[in-house]
């Protein structure tokens, strides 16, 4: 079998659910759609953090949050880790990236021959304010993280994500008769806010038809202590200036969908121009999902499906057709581009490459493992999803258990309940097995105060990283 060229797109916030392939009433996804008809799409799958810079620093790593120590937005990835960039590099394979990497510097070996157009965190230091978590000396978020504007229009991000696509196209028609097979990293920021979508995708959502969200808090919903702690932080939903912004807002997020769609299709015709199609696998996903008002929440940085669920899709020459339920993370997916080169590559215990997982059998014992220690977190939460059990683990606070076969909206608490205390044991051993929940979470604070202290001190601290989402360099219109 001969090599295939191997191109990697990863969106920024897009919610495992908003894909038409992934059954989704409404968003208009028809790209992603095609991508998935033609291979697989992994209909449960997870990232190792909900919040963009300890994902991205894991997905390069192949290890958790609590391996890399790198727990939040102020600590990026700078390549002292061996990722599978450097696993293909020492292979001799041609590695580049296109877009937004979320790492600390251009000039760090992060694992690429080429870094083109890259988006690094701000200043290259991140957003150091919050990394400040405990409740007493934390810092309340007085902007709004959505943005001060949201509808129809053009963003910073737009612009950035349309360059990106242009130099993706322009970078495929010059590598049609390569010697070896290379790898293409693709780094897309769209769905992520600030939530300005171009009018004509944002016409595909009227405001007016958005549907109502679950478990909204001001139809009585009590949300979980440590997720009304988290969202305080930030709480985006008490910031807009009118129900009829709020319903702008989801249709915008929705636009972006489709927009980011749109972009997907751009690069896959470029492709298919360049005659590469047959030659080349492709996998698409994101760092993290995105709450779109679910619960009174927006953003990230939860446990729940909307937020720790990520698209997947992975399609091209000898990809299984189909739909794979097994449970995956964005770590098989790092083990799965050293593999798809046949190099060396040391990740977290268990991952495993896509292709292995989906011709094999739906494996309903098979565990995935997520954890948040950033922006707005007062203590650690620990997520670990095997067959249809779900356990959330909050430090200092009372667990949550769903069913996520018999409720997949994750409307019923099961935690606490008699008949389920066997079920829930058997999750917290096996949590128990990766990290331990209270050391973890005081190594991750005492990494925090190190950080602190290294800037000046918590009133310095403050001062320093973008107040909400990340500026991208500057492009050409």
């Amino acid at each position: 079998m001969k090599p295939s060229n191997l191109l990697v797109i990863l969106s920024d916030e897009h919610q495992a659910r908003a894909m038409g392939c992934a059954g989704h009433p409404f968003v208009q996804t028809p790209h992603l759609d095609a991508l998935a008809a033609r291979g697989t799409l992994f209909s449960n799958a997870y990232t190792p953090s909900p919040i963009c810079v300890p994902a991205r620093a894991s997905f390069a790593t192949g290890l958790y949050p609590h391996q890399t120590r790198l727990w939040d937005n102020a600590m990026p990835y700078d390549g002292s880790i061996r990722g599978w960039g450097h696993a293909l590099q020492d292979k001799g394979v041609p590695v580049e990236s296109i877009g937004k990497l979320h790492y600390r510097a251009e000039e760090d070996p992060a694992g690429f021959d080429v870094e083109h157009i890259p988006m690094m965190v701000a200043d290259g230091v991140g957003m150091v304010w919050a990394s400040v978590r405990a409740e007493e000396t934390r810092k309340i978020g007085k902007g709004r993280m959505l943005g001060d504007y949201v509808g129809p229009g053009y963003s910073k991000y737009t612009k950035y994500d349309a360059a990106v696509v242009e130099r993706t196209k322009t970078w495929l028609s010059e590598h049609t008769d390569a010697d070896k097979p290379w790898c293409l990293y693709v780094g897309l920021v769209a769905p992520h806010f600030p939530l300005v979508v171009p009018q004509e995708f944002y016409d595909l959502y009227p405001p007016d038809s958005m549907p109502d969200v679950k478990l909204h808090p001001s139809k009585g919903h009590a949300r979980h202590p440590w997720v009304e702690k988290q969202n305080a932080f930030m709480d985006s939903e008490a910031k807009f200036t009118s129900p009829e912004e709020r319903l702008v807002a989801m249709a915008s997020y929705y636009g972006l969908c489709s927009w980011l769609d749109h972009n997907v299709g751009q690069i896959m015709a470029s492709l298919e121009g360049a005659g590469l199609t047959g030659s080349t696998t492709v996998i698409y996903s994101s760092d993290h999902g995105d709450n779109v008002g679910a619960r009174g929440l927006w953003g990230k940085s939860n446990m729940y499906e909307e937020s720790a669920a990520v698209p997947l899709i992975m399609a091209g020459p000898d990809v299984t057709q189909g739909v794979c339920d097994t449970p995956v993370s964005l770590l098989d997916v790092s083990a799965t581009i050293a593999d798809h080169f046949g190099a060396e590559f040391d990740g977290a215990d268990g991952i495993t490459p896509l292709p292995q997982i989906a011709s094999a059998p739906a494996d309903a014992l098979r565990a995935v493992f997520s954890e948040y220690h950033a922006a707005g977190a007062v203590s650690g939460a620990f997520m670990l999803r095997k067959g249809c059990w779900k356990l959330i683990r909050y430090v200092g606070f009372a667990d949550e258990l769903f069913d996520l076969e018999s409720d997949p909206e994750e409307l019923r608490n099961l935690a606490g309940s008699p008949e389920h205390a066997e079920i829930s044991a058997n999750l917290h051993a096996e949590l128990n097995r990766i990290c331990n929940p209270e050391q973890t979470n005081a190594t991750a604070f005492a990494d925090q105060a190190t950080l602190i202290q290294s800037y000046g001190g918590r009133e310095a601290a403050f001062k320093l990283g973008a107040p909400g989402a990340t500026p991208p360099p500057k492009v050409s219109p």
